[in-house]
This record gives structure tokens, sequence and C-alpha cells, in this order.
């Protein structure tokens, strides 16, 4: 039976590496898939890690239809076995409910690879869609570190080295003239706490009381 899976972690586990691992190792055994993204990091239409790996991919738009692109490639001779989706945490939920439905009437493995929720820890509507409808949730294991060694489990935003809380809930790189935002995976101790490493290291102890005075 096809399966929709779900692979998901904070950032920098390795959700792109494995993707490319995905697709390549499907390849190689005669199967013929699709590689999607959306926003990668590498502002192009392809998949890319930060190991150096990369792989040129198809863009999904706001409008793209993941059904009627399928239906369209089959019905014009093209052969089909499986889809790989990377960024799906930047998919609406009506791809989402796509996705499903390929999976579901055409019998198409679809392995999708997204974070789970925002810095604010709020979940991506993709996200939340893809936890809803797919057949398995895939937490990747070898996950990235706070800088208190902790695992890191909640991506933070970072103004200037400051942590931010409110905002847009996509911003790919700096937005305004000076203000150099960036992305930063913590505990969720010090997420709560927004002690980033940039603050931990400006002050003499980086944990501060679990409680107010006065």
């Amino acid at each position: 039976m096809a399966e929709l899976v779900f692979h998901t972690g904070p950032m920098d586990c390795g959700k792109s590496t494995l993707a490319l691992q995905f697709h390549h190792t499907q390849s190689t055994h005669g199967r013929q898939g699709r590689l999607f993204t959306q926003q990668d990091r590498s502002g192009t239409s392809s998949v890319t890690s930060r190991l150096g790996l990369s792989s040129p991919a198809i863009e999904v738009t706001e409008e793209f239809d993941f059904w009627r692109y399928v239906i369209a490639e089959l019905t014009g001779g093209k052969r089909v076995d499986y889809l790989v989706c990377d960024e799906a945490q930047f998919y609406t939920g009506e791809h989402v409910e796509q996705l499903a439905r390929i999976v579901d009437e055409l019998q198409l493995d679809v392995y999708t690879f997204g974070i789970l929720a925002d810095f604010r820890t709020k979940l991506f509507p993709g996200s939340q869609r893809l936890v809803e409808l797919a057949d398995r949730t895939e937490t990747l294991p070898l996950g990235p570190l706070c800088w208190c060694s902790a695992k890191g489990t909640h991506n933070a935003r970072t103004v200037n080295g400051l942590m931010v809380t409110e905002g847009s809930q996509v911003v790919v790189g700096d937005t305004e003239s000076g203000m150099e935002v960036r992305y930063e995976v913590l505990c969720r101790a010090h997420h709560r706490r927004r002690m980033t490493a940039t603050r931990a290291k400006a002050t003499l102890s980086p944990e501060p009381l679990p409680f107010e005075l006065g």
C-alpha cells in the first residue's frame, strides 16, 4: 500500500539531506519520481543540504496543484512512482490534501520533509495538515544541539542576536537594512527564557532564576 509519510524535526537535523537520499535510493532501484521544494535556502528551485548536496526540484507555488501535475504527467505517457516533497511546512493545507489524494487514488508513495513548528512554537499550516492526514509521522533522530549541549527542539528567530517572538511566520533572510535576521535551535527551557547563545555569552550567569523577584 502506498503511504503519505511526514519526516519532521527542527532546523539542522538533516531533513533535506534525507530527502535527497530518499530520491537517490528510490531512483537507483528503478523507480521514477519527482522532487519538490518551496523557498529552499539556496533561493533557487532546488533541494540543497548543509552538507553540500543538491538536486534540481520543482518549485511549489501557492497556485501549484499536485494532483493536476501528476495526472498530466501520467496521461502524457510519463512514469511517476513516488514524490519527494521538501520544505513541506510552507505548503498549504490544500497542497497536503492533494498529496493525500495522490496516495489514496493513484497509489503513489509521497515522502514529505519539513519543520513542525515556527519560531513562536506554533504549527506551520502545512505541517499541521500533514500531522492530521499522514499515514506516519517520523521524527528524525539525529537533531541539533542547543548551545547548552541539550537536545535542540525549538526554532528561535533572532534579530541582531536577540530572540524575537513576534513577526511574520516566514522570513527567509534579512528584511531590513541593518537588521540581521537569523535562526537558532534551542532546547525548550532556553527557548522559553529567550536565552540565545549570544545572550548567554553576554551575561555572567546564562541561567536566570526560574521565578520573578519582587
